[in-house]
C-alpha cells in the first residue's frame, strides 16, 4: 500500500529537535557501498535519526508527550480562554495544533525514508528471510513501530488524515484525507505481525528504544481508540483486539513496587521500575553529551524560581479518592479545609496544593505553597539553619503567571519530587508508555465488551494496591456502568500528565460536560477585618460548600464520570476560563491553515 503526504511534511523534517539518550548521540558510523541504509551501521544511524525527531520541543524544551494533557480539561495552561481545552483556542491557526501536526509528520517522513532504503521488505522482516543480522532486523522493526506511534498521535488528534507508507512523490502532494479506519486496520495488522515475529525483545536493549512491550501497548492504544469511536461500526472487534494486546503486555511486564519511584532519577534506575516502563524519552547528563528538558521548570512555583505556567485542573483534583476509596463527596474523612489530607497517595505524587511543602537541593531548601498571602515560609533561615523564615510570595505578589494567579491553586508534582538536580536542567526520563496503562486498557476494553470477570477486577485492583489504595467496592462487580466509572477514574489518577488523558476525554465523548462550566479553582480569599490580615481561604469552607456531582436533566453522566458541578457554590471559588464551551467539531483538531492553503483537497469540519 502506498499513500500520500504533502509538501509541508518535507519542510517539517527539518525541525530543530532536542535529542535524548547516549545511543542517539554517537558520531555517525561509516556506511558500506551497498546503500545508505543497507548496512548495520547505516540502519542504526537512520533509525537514530527517527528517534531524534520524537523529542521535538513542544514548549520551551518540553517534549510533546509531556505537554499533551495540557490540551484537555484535566490540565491547564497559563492563558485564560486561549488553551485548546477551553474551546476558544482550538483553531487552524493555533500554534500548538500546528507544531503537533508538523512534528509528527516529520517523524513519519524520516521513518519512511529509512524503511524505503532498507535491504528488507516488510514480509522479509517478519518471516526471517534474507541475510540481515538480528540487529538490523531490530532496528528496522523499530522504524516501523516509531512511525506507527506518530501515526497514532496524528489520528487520535485529527481523525482522517493523509496516509502513506513510502516516501512522498510530487504526484502525491494533493492527496485528500484517508479514512481513519483504513489507517487503523493497516497499522494494527503491521504491528501485530512485528509483535508475533518476536523481532524486538520484550525489554528494550537501551532506554528509549522500542521493545515488544511498546509494540503491543501501541496495538492496544490503536484498538482502544478505534473501538471507542466505533470505527466502521466495528467497535466490538476493536475492543477484543485491545484486550488481547494489553494482555500480552501484562504477561511480560509487571508493576513497579512504588508508584513514586517511576518519576525520580533514583527510582528509574531500579529494575522493577524499568520493567514497568515500556518506552521512555531518555535524557543524559554524561560529560560528552548533555540533553535535558525543562518540564519541571514550567511546573515549579515562581516563589521557588520556576515559571509556573501549567497546572492540573480541579476536574482532575476531585478524581482522587480519600484513603479509604471514597470520592470526596462520599467521604467521612475528607476535609475541605485541608483537601490534600487523607487522599489517594498518588495525589501528592501528581500534584501539590496550598499548604504543601516543595523541597529542593537534596531537601536542603523548601518553601510552603501559599495561594493567598504576600509572604510565605522558606527553609532554612539564613541566620538560623534550623528555622523557617518569612519570604516574599511572588506567586501572589507578582504580575506573571502562577498557580495562585493563573491556575487553580495546585501545581504538577510528577517528576518534581526528584530534588537531586536543577529543575531547569532535568535529566529524568519522560515516560511515554508503561505497564499500568496496559492493565487499565485491558480492563476498559473488557468492560466495554461487558465481559466482567475476575481478570478485569484484578487488573484494576493491582494498580490500586500498588498505589496504597484499597480494592474497589464489591458493589461495582457485575455493574458495567460502575465498572466504567472506576476504570476511567483510575486512568485519570494513575496516568495524569503522561499524554493519555488528551485522547481519553475525547474517546469517552465527555467534551460537552467537561466544558459546560468555567474553570473553578481555590476558594476565594476573604479578608476579615476582625482578624486583621488573616485570609480565610480554605479555612472558610465547609462541606456545604463542596460541588455536587450531578446536573439536573443530564442523567447520571456527571456522576459516573466524576465531573463536579459548581453551580450552587460558584461564589465560593476563584474562576477562570469563563467562556469555556464545546462544539462537536472539537472531537477532532483542525488541520493547520497553512496546509489547507497548500492542498485544496484537504478540508476541516464546518465551523473551523
Amino acid at each position: 500500500m502506498k499513500k500520500a503526504i504533502y509538501l509541508s511534511i518535507i519542510a517539517a523534517a527539518g525541525l530543530g529537535i532536542c535529542s535524548c539518550s547516549d545511543f542517539l548521540d554517537k558520531k555517525s558510523s561509516a556506511f558500506d557501498s551497498d546503500g545508505f541504509y543497507m548496512s548495520d551501521a547505516g540502519i542504526n544511524d537512520g533509525v537514530t535519526g527517527v528517534y531524534r525527531l520524537l523529542i521535538y520541543d513542544q514548549n520551551w524544551a518540553v517534549p510533546q508527550c509531556a505537554m499533551q494533557d495540557m490540551y484537555c480539561p484535566y490540565g491547564l495552561e497559563a492563558d485564560e480562554n486561549n488553551t485548546i481545552s477551553a474551546g476558544g483556542g482550538l483553531t487552524p491557526d493555533q500554534s500548538y495544533v500546528n507544531s503537533y501536526w508538523a512534528g509528527h509528520w516529520a517523524i513519519v517522513a524520516r521513518a519512511n525514508n529509512v524503511i524505503d532504503g532498507a535491504k528488507l521488505t516488510f514480509d522479509e522482516l517478519v518471516d526471517g528471510s534474507g541475510d540481515a543480522s538480528a540487529v538490523y532486523r531490530r532496528r528496522l522493526a523499530e522504524a516501523y513501530a516509531v512511525r506507527d506511534y506518530a501515526y497514532y498521535n496524528l489520528v487520535q488528534a485529527y481523525g482522517d488524515i493523509p496516509f502513506f507508507t513510502s516516501s512522498v512523490t510530487t504526484e502525491q502532494y494533493n492527496e485528500p484525507r484517508h479514512d481513519k479506519k483504513e489507517i487503523a486496520d493497516y497499522i494494527i495488522a503491521e504491528l501485530t505481525a512485528i509483535g508475533e515475529a518476536n523481532i524486538l525483545p520484550w525489554d528494550a536493549e537501551n532506554r528509549g528504544r522500542a521493545g515488544n512491550g511498546m509494540v503491543y501497548n501501541l496495538i492496544a492504544r490503536w484498538a482502544l481508540l478505534a473501538g471507542s469511536h466505533d470505527f466502521g461500526g466495528q467497535g466490538t472487534s476493536y475492543f477484543e483486539k485491545a484486550a488481547e494486546a494489553a494482555k500480552q503486555v501484562m504477561e511480560h511486564h509487571k508493576l513497579a513496587a512504588n508508584f513514586g519511584d517511576l518519576f525520580t532519577l533514583a527510582g528509574q534506575a531500579q529494575p522493577d521500575v524499568q520493567n514497568e516502563i515500556l518506552w521512555q524519552y531518555n535524557y543524559t547528563s554524561s560529560s560528552s553529551v548533555i540533553h535535558t528538558h525543562r518540564l519541571r521548570y514550567g511546573h515549579t512555583s515562581r516563589t521557588a524560581g520556576g515559571s509556573s505556567v501549567r497546572f492540573p485542573s480541579t476536574l482532575l483534583q476531585v478524581c482522587f479518592e480519600d484513603k479509604y476509596g471514597k470520592r470526596i463527596d462520599e467521604s467521612d474523612v475528607y476535609d475541605p479545609k485541608k483537601p490534600y489530607l487523607n487522599r489517594d497517595p498518588r495525589m501528592h505524587h501528581t500534584m501539590l496544593m496550598h499548604g504543601d511543602t516543595m523541597w529542593f537541593n537534596n531537601r536542603e531548601r523548601a518553601i510552603v505553597l501559599n495561594c493567598y498571602d504576600n509572604n510565605s515560609r522558606q527553609f532554612p533561615n539564613p541566620r538560623n539553619k534550623n528555622a523557617w523564615y518569612a519570604y516574599t510570595n511572588v506567586d501572589v505578589t507578582g504580575t506573571s503567571y502562577s498557580f495562585a494567579r493563573s491556575g487553580v491553586g495546585a501545581l504538577w508534582n510528577k517528576y518534581n519530587e526528584d530534588v537531586t538536580e536543577s529543575f531547569s536542567e532535568s535529566t529524568i526520563d519522560i515516560i511515554v508508555m508503561r505497564a499500568a496503562e496496559a492493565y487499565l486498557t485491558y480492563a476498559e476494553a473488557m468492560i466495554e465488551l461487558n465481559r466482567l470477570d475476575e481478570t478485569v477486577y484484578e487488573a484494576i485492583n493491582k494498580v490500586r494496591r500498588r498505589a496504597g489504595m484499597p480494592e474497589f467496592g464489591a458493589e461495582r462487580k457485575g455493574n458495567q456502568a460502575l465498572m466504567r466509572q472506576i476504570v476511567r477514574r483510575e486512568r485519570k489518577v494513575e496516568l495524569a500528565q503522561e499524554g493519555v488523558l488528551v485522547t481519553d476525554f475525547r474517546r469517552w465523548h465527555l467534551g460537552d460536560i467537561l466544558n459546560a462550566q468555567p474553570t473553578y479553582g481555590q476558594p476565594k480569599g476573604v479578608k476579615d477585618a476582625k482578624e486583621g490580615e488573616y485570609n480565610k481561604g480554605y479555612d472558610g469552607l465547609t462541606k456545604a460548600d463542596m460541588p455536587k456531582f450531578y446536573k439536573e436533566g443530564k442523567g447520571d453522566r456527571w456522576d459516573l464520570n466524576d465531573v463536579p458541578n459548581f453551580e450552587d457554590v460558584a461564589d465560593k471559588y476563584t474562576v477562570r476560563d469563563r467562556n469555556r464551551f464545546w462544539a462537536e467539531r472539537f472531537l477532532w483538531w483542525p488541520i493547520p491553515r497553512v496546509d489547507l492553503d497548500r492542498n485544496k483537497n484537504l478540508t476541516n469540519p464546518e465551523g473551523y
